[in-house]
Order: structure tokens, then C-alpha cells, then sequence
């Protein structure tokens, strides 16, 4: 990938290309170790291969296909307690960035905590990784995986922006655009523009204020997510009673339509299938 250079005060000024490594998150811890990421360090790569997703799940992606990278920043601003106020800013500079080619398009939404979702599908990942310092943190490690150009998935619970809108991205521009709009987002956040990042993020949250179907404890359940709380646990009203979950404690049951390519084209005869899933 040609040098990057993003319109932004720290992000993406220091950049590190490899064209493959093992996962972006650990080079750039690596750095870290050895003092030699500045504030917004980025590591980049067009192929990785061990990634790592939430839920300790592996991230998946074609090389050279996709945008794969990571972003150290120092925000020692925060306390290890508000870590879910980075994440809602980082969850959001990525939704911009989508907004920004797709447009204000009601399919855009973050599930939670931080997965880009383009209708019941996913368009891209987060990974965030803190180190701390006494009672503040003192790295993060933003790991970043969006599906761009590739268009054969293993899971029909995948998308991509060629997927979208049949169009090829050239990556070094959605690189740059995707630093920037990471940046404005991290800018708010140090400046305390905390209800705006909050408000905004519930807005963009995927299936904010509607009921739909769970797995809680083994068991299916209809709710209605009613917002997220500071530690970052999401609030759920199931038969009239407000409970928060953590990462493992909630799965998402989709289902959806979904189409089966033929060479890369929609098959005008198959028939749409409906697929019931468990996330």
C-alpha cells in the first residue's frame, strides 16, 4: 500500500505498512513494549493471519481485499472505568466512515457493543485492547476489520461494501478517510462531548427500542434493548423487566434472506432462503 497521508493531527502520522502478519493488535502491542509508537501509530497489513475478534472468535478476511489495521493512542484522559466511552467513539468514527460511502442509509448500525452491521449482516469488526495505568488507561490498541472488496463469505452473516453496491473501493483512500473520521470521533471524546457520543450511539444501535428474539441462558426470550449502561453492558426489558448483560451473556437471533451468488452474480432463479441464526 502507497504511504498514507491522512488529514489529522496524530492518527495515521506514523504509519507501519507490513504485508502480512500474524494480527495488527500484537504488532502493535509490540511497539508499544518497545516505546516505539508515537500517539496514533497505525499498523497496517493486506493480510493477517491469525486476527482476532470478540468472543476470542478469529477474524476472517481475503488478503488484500479488505481494510486490516491497528491504532495505538494514549487516552490518559480516561478513567479504566469509562473504557465503554472510547469504545462508543471508536464504534462510531467506523459507522461515519461507512456513512460516508453508503450515505445516511437506515441499513448503517452498530451492534453492540461495536460491530458494524449493514441490515443482519456484518460489514466490519472492533477490537479494542486497553493497558492500565494505576486507575487510568494509559494504551489502547484498536483493531480494525472491514470487509471492502471481498465478495465470497464462508457465513451468510457477512457483507461487504462490493457486496453492497457492486462497486470496487481503491483501499489507501478508504485507509486515509477511515483515519479521519476515527480521529474526529476521538477528538469529541477528549474534549467530554460525552452526550453526543452517547446519543448518537443509541441512535445508530441495531435494534434500539424494538423487540425481537434472544438466547439468554439457553433459552429463546423476546425483548427490547432500551440502551447501554456506563460500564457498557447492554439494558434489555424482557417481560417487563429491566436486565443488563455482558459480552457472553446475550446472543442475537437473526433472521434474515439471503441470496446465493452464481459467478459472482445474483442467480435469478434461486429462491430466497430464509436463514435463522444465533450470534
Amino acid at each position: 500500500m502507497e504511504a498514507l497521508t491522512p488529514q489529522t493531527l496524530f492518527t495515521g502520522q506514523q504509519i507501519i505498512w507490513l504485508p502480512e502478519c500474524a494480527s495488527t493488535n500484537a504488532e502493535a502491542q509490540a511497539l508499544i513494549v518497545k516505546n516505539s509508537a508515537t500517539d496514533g501509530c497505525t499498523v497496517i497489513t493486506d493480510k493477517q493471519t491469525a486476527g482476532r475478534g470478540q468472543r476470542g472468535n478469529r477474524w476472517e478476511a481475503t488478503p488484500g481485499e479488505n481494510l486490516t489495521l491497528s491504532v495505538i493512542w494514549k487516552p490518559s484522559f480516561l478513567a479504566a472505568t469509562e473504557q465503554f466511552q472510547l469504545s462508543q467513539a471508536v464504534a462510531l468514527g467506523v459507522l461515519d466512515w461507512a456513512r460516508s460511502l453508503l450515505g445516511p442509509d437506515a441499513a448503517l448500525r452498530l451492534k453492540w457493543p461495536n460491530d458494524i452491521f449493514y441490515g443482519s449482516q456484518k460489514l466490519g469488526g472492533i477490537l479494542i485492547e486497553n493497558t492500565l495505568s494505576g486507575a487510568k488507561i494509559q494504551y489502547s490498541v484498536i483493531g480494525i476489520g472491514l470487509n471492502v472488496n471481498q465478495r465470497e463469505f464462508g457465513m451468510p452473516t457477512a457483507t461487504s461494501l462490493a457486496w453492497i453496491t457492486g462497486r470496487a473501493y481503491p483501499l489507501r483512500p478508504q485507509a486515509v478517510r477511515l483515519l479521519e473520521c476515527l480521529e474526529r470521533r476521538y477528538l469529541q471524546l477528549r474534549a467530554g462531548r460525552l452526550s453526543q457520543l452517547r446519543y448518537d450511539y443509541l441512535q445508530s444501535l441495531y435494534r434500539y427500542q424494538q423487540r425481537h428474539e434472544y438466547e439468554v441462558d439457553g433459552e429463546r426470550v423476546t425483548g427490547q434493548i432500551v440502551g447501554v449502561d456506563e460500564t457498557g453492558r447492554l439494558a434489555v426489558e424482557i417481560n417487563g423487566q429491566l436486565r443488563t448483560f455482558g459480552l457472553q451473556e446475550i446472543r442475537y437471533i437473526h433472521s434474515f434472506e439471503y441470496f446465493f451468488p452464481v459467478r459472482g452474480n445474483l442467480c435469478p432463479t434461486a429462491s430466497e432462503c430464509c436463514i435463522l441464526l444465533v450470534l
